[in-house]
């Protein structure tokens, strides 16, 4: 079924197919009884997993990216996961970068986009997400600075979210990763890193006084830094007391994809990152002793993706561009394959 569906999203334009795949899910969320029938089409049984301690009912979720206004997330959590990340979320409403900015390579199972932050503004986000959640469901919201606050003041806008969505979400994602933000990945940078990541950890402790509830910050890395800046970076998480890492965000690099929209600016994800992300993912596992639990995202493509990502040291993985190629129901297949 999934065949036939993908070959007529095929024809429309990749950014227009993603809207209105979303705007379906959305809708079949809140049309009475049509949640509990996509539960049963999708369920899988549970395969629990403590980590951050949060109870994840299965170790598959759902990346940032997806569902950025968190407008599908009620009708997402149908399909199986065990966890849905909302985002990424800016303080200010944005358009994003110019279309076209999403550019499929079906022959190597890849996207390449340069979406840069478009959406609504934490406001919008936090009011959709203050609805009923359902049943075991793990939230997370990614958080980014908009383009236009300067990477001096970046802290704050990061501070602004943190203290927006920190009643609401069940973690937090600290994104300084992404590559369609000019300048965004300077942030990883051990000393940048560091008074960022400080900042956040100390308001993080005025919240928890104040609300009553712990909420985990994990930081999700790019998968083209050096062994070096890797380990600024771990150092910097490190000394923050930070709960994890997600590693990783799209790649700048082109490795191994012959396609002429190669050239097209932006952030490389699908089945040329799968390596390169689960590379990643076991050298922050080996160099922390596994100490700081990370979720293993990029190019999990299929259930053996998965579940190599998991033996290279992930805690939970994340799916995104994987769905756009084999479908919904490859969260079920992995759920049920996964140890």
């Amino acid at each position: 079924m999934y065949t036939l569906i993908r070959a007529l999203l095929f024809h429309l334009k990749p950014e227009l197919a993603h809207t209105v795949t979303l705007r379906a899910i959305s809708l079949a969320g809140g049309i009475p009884l049509v949640p509990g029938l996509l539960r049963q089409v999708y369920r899988a049984g549970d395969k629990p997993v403590n980590v951050f301690g949060l109870n994840f009912r299965n170790p598959i979720g759902l990346a940032a990216g997806y569902d950025k206004d968190a407008l599908g997330w009620r009708g997402l959590a149908c399909l199986g996961f065990g966890h849905i990340e909302i985002g990424t979320v800016t303080l200010n409403p944005q358009p994003g970068n110019p279309k076209p900015r999403i550019f499929r390579i079906p022959e190597d199972r890849a996207v390449i986009n340069r979406m840069g932050f478009p959406g609504d503004g934490a406001q919008v986000v936090a009011r959709r997400l203050a609805k009923k959640r359902p049943d075991r469901l793990i939230l997370g919201v990614n958080l980014g600075k908009n383009k236009d606050t300067p990477l001096e003041e970046a802290t704050q806008d990061y501070l602004e979210l943190l203290k927006l969505f920190f009643p609401l979400a069940d973690y937090l994602a600290v994104n300084v990763s992404s590559p369609n933000t000019v300048g965004l990945r300077r942030l990883q940078a051990r000393d940048m890193l560091t008074d960022l990541l400080a900042a956040l950890a100390k308001e993080r402790t005025n919240q928890e006084q104040l609300i009553g509830k712990k909420v985990p910050i994990l930081v999700k890395l790019a998968p083209d830094l050096n062994d070096e800046e890797l380990d600024d970076a771990l150092a910097a998480i490190s000394s923050a007391g930070i709960d994890g890492v997600i590693a990783t965000n799209t790649t700048l690099s082109r490795e191994g994809v012959v396609s002429p929209l190669a050239s097209q600016a932006g952030g490389l994800s699908g089945a040329p990152l799968t390596m390169r992300s689960r590379l990643m993912v076991a050298k922050i596992a080996q160099w922390t002793g596994q100490h700081l639990p990370v979720i293993g995202v990029g190019g999990i493509m299929t259930p053996a993706d998965a579940r190599a990502m998991l033996d290279a040291g992930a805690s939970l993985v994340q799916v995104y561009t994987g769905l756009i190629y084999a479908g919904p129901k490859l969260v079920q297949r992995i759920i049920k394959e996964v140890p």
